[in-house]
């Protein structure tokens, strides 16, 4: 058992913060007690009654925020503070940048793309972003950062949520984002531990493994989780992900059908991240919906299970009564000691304590006037030097076309290649509207006198044109395809001429967004003979750009002009434009295998 010690780090509290633990614990009644072990998801509430009764329904121990309006975000913080007996930890995902805390919020970038600009100061100043905007809004506690490792470019989890491949590298910038964000005072819960990225599976989805030996383990995902908790990282978030080599270390009489996600694995979250690597911090699932872990147990199971393997806060109810309940069973039937559940809760109050929380006033808390932070110039500055440092010309052979001017290359093709982005991802921040990248892009290219004319398949033309056929039309009409007549053996087919001869240069589009999907591969319109799959390389001039994941060139090897972007805000696609026309030089360098470890991409 490795109970917590509130004296040392990361609390560090002094007896008059430990006795307010203590009394605090003794003057709370059982279901309370179960309550803070819970992070509840909320939604945007318009009343204050609608609080009221979430806070009665669960009494919470903490909340999680999706980002929405600052003000609607202040107000709902400050209201379930005021109602709960005890102040709330209140959780938002600043992985990008302020956003991730507000709507309002500055994105600095994606992980992948602050480390792309090779200076480390970035993810300090994108570590202050996400402090003080966080502040300003009323959280108190950061999930982030993602110190996961980008071995499998597979991987669709992490994919440009990470720093890179490199182990030093991904420590160093995670320290640097730490210490951005602790100058705010507020605490971060490092991600997914053991470590994503070898796997290629999502474990919203499934679970995921983690395949290393103990020793590949110590020498990379080991060393940036004890070289965190050195630096003093408040708290860890456990990932649904199985870490085999260490759950049988621990326990070596087990078999290959008893490996668990390391959520309600004791040997993976006691042995190995309390014991081996020293961490007295607070622990917190990552959410329980996933199928990483309910796939694995029964929920009454899952929701004890996960405190006694060492898990300090479950995140997320299924039904707010039922996984109430289904700890309070497991507390009363053995399954969860008295030990464990009560070390849990000291930690849960120790890190409440260790942020303030035991001497929160609502006369002090989140004044409106710290708004000015949100948005502010200063932030907005950071977002364009990350911005113009990142972009990255991650390949390229032949002739050096660039920079691309309406002089040499005035007729511009433009293509957009796979879906235009991801709607839930674009609503939270994560994803791109594809229809404002394309007129962002297209505006700007013809406002410095480029001729751009957009790509339209030729299956989506003729979809579009059988909208108003009869059935026996379309009949007919696709009879006529198939036939070919007059273009060629597959029907849609054009001649090179009708390529060359009308334009100088094809720009394609990705905006196929990389994180929370199954797979990151581009799917084209057609197969044979379109525009949009950039066979014609050899024709004619091309330049591929990404706007959100690094590794397409799996599916487009041939091409000799590759851009990575990382995401697709308003100033990644300034930054492409300066680079692309030479208004400045290309200066992201990558810190994944963006040749996704085959030959052909190379070359």
């Amino acid at each position: 058992m490795y109970n917590v010690d509130l004296k040392k780090k990361p609390f560090c509290l002094n007896e008059e913060q430990i006795k307010w633990v203590n009394n605090t614990i003794a003057a709370m009644t059982l279901e309370e007690k179960i309550g803070q072990l819970f992070v509840h998801l909320t939604g945007s509430y318009d009343d204050e009654e609608s609080v009221i009764e979430d806070v009665k329904a669960t009494k919470l121990g903490g909340i999680r925020f999706n980002p929405v309006k600052k003000e609607v975000i202040r107000e709902m913080n400050r209201l379930f503070h005021k109602h709960s007996k005890i102040p709330v930890l209140s959780a938002v995902n600043v992985e990008s940048g302020g956003n991730g805390a507000t709507s309002d919020g500055t994105c600095v970038g994606q992980q992948l793309k602050v480390a792309a600009t090779s200076d480390s100061t970035l993810a300090y100043k994108m570590g202050q972003v996400c402090g003080r905007e966080t502040k300003a809004v009323g959280c108190n506690w950061a999930f982030t950062p993602i110190v996961d490792i980008l071995y499998n470019w597979h991987n669709p989890v992490v994919s440009t949520r990470s720093f890179g491949n490199d182990p030093d590298l991904v420590l160093e910038f995670s320290k640097q984002y730490f210490k951005g964000i602790s100058e705010s005072g507020i605490p971060c819960a490092m991600k997914h531990f053991p470590g994503d990225g070898v796997d290629e599976r999502d474990q919203h989805l499934a679970t995921s493994i983690n395949p290393f030996s103990c020793e590949e383990w110590d020498e990379t995902f080991g060393k940036v989780y004890k070289g965190m908790i050195d630096e003093g990282v408040q708290s860890v978030m456990i990932g649904h992900i199985m870490l085999p080599c260490y759950q049988k270390y621990f326990n070596p009489t087990m078999k290959e059908n008893e490996y668990l996600p390391a959520t309600i694995c004791k040997e993976i979250t006691s042995d190995l991240l309390r014991g081996k690597l020293g961490f007295n911090g607070l622990v917190v699932t990552d959410a329980s919906h996933m199928v990483g872990v309910s796939g694995r147990s029964k929920r009454s199971d899952i929701v004890p299970g996960a405190i006694m393997a060492g898990c300090d806060m479950f995140l997320f109810f299924n039904d707010v009564e039922e996984d109430l309940k289904f700890m309070k069973d497991a507390l009363e039937d053995g399954r969860l000691t008295e030990e464990r559940f009560m070390d849990a809760l000291k930690r849960v109050l120790g890190f409440k304590a260790m942020i303030g929380l035991n001497n929160y006033s609502e006369e002090n808390f989140a004044p409106v006037e710290g708004f000015s932070i949100i948005g502010c110039e200063e932030h907005k500055k950071i977002q364009q030097e990350v911005a113009d440092k990142s972009v990255t010309l991650a390949k390229q052979v032949g002739e050096n076309i660039f920079p691309v001017t309406p002089e040499k290359y005035k007729r511009i093709l433009y293509v957009s290649v796979g879906p235009e982005g991801h709607a839930i991802l674009a609503a939270s921040g994560m994803g791109g509207d594809g229809s404002k990248l394309r007129n962002n892009l297209i505006g700007q290219l013809e406002a410095k006198g480029f001729n751009v004319e957009v790509y339209v398949d030729p299956v989506a033309k003729a979809m579009e044109a059988m909208k108003n056929m009869t059935p026996e039309q379309r009949m007919e009409a696709s009879r006529a395809g198939l036939k070919g007549k007059g273009k060629g053996a597959y029907g849609n087919k054009q001649s090179i001429a009708a390529l060359t001869e009308n334009y100088d240069l094809v720009l394609l589009v990705a905006n196929v967004s990389a994180t929370m999907r199954t797979t990151q591969r581009i799917e084209w319109a057609i197969s044979k003979g379109g525009w949009d799959n950039p066979w014609y390389v050899n024709e004619i001039p091309t330049v591929f750009v990404s706007f959100n994941s690094p590794f397409h060139l799996a599916d487009v090897s041939q091409v000799k002009n590759y851009i990575n972007c990382y995401d697709a805000i308003d100033a990644s696609v300034d930054a492409f434009i300066s680079k692309f026309t030479g208004e400045s030089q290309f200066k992201g360098k990558s810190t994944v295998d963006v040749f996704c470890n085959m030959l052909d991409t190379r070359f």
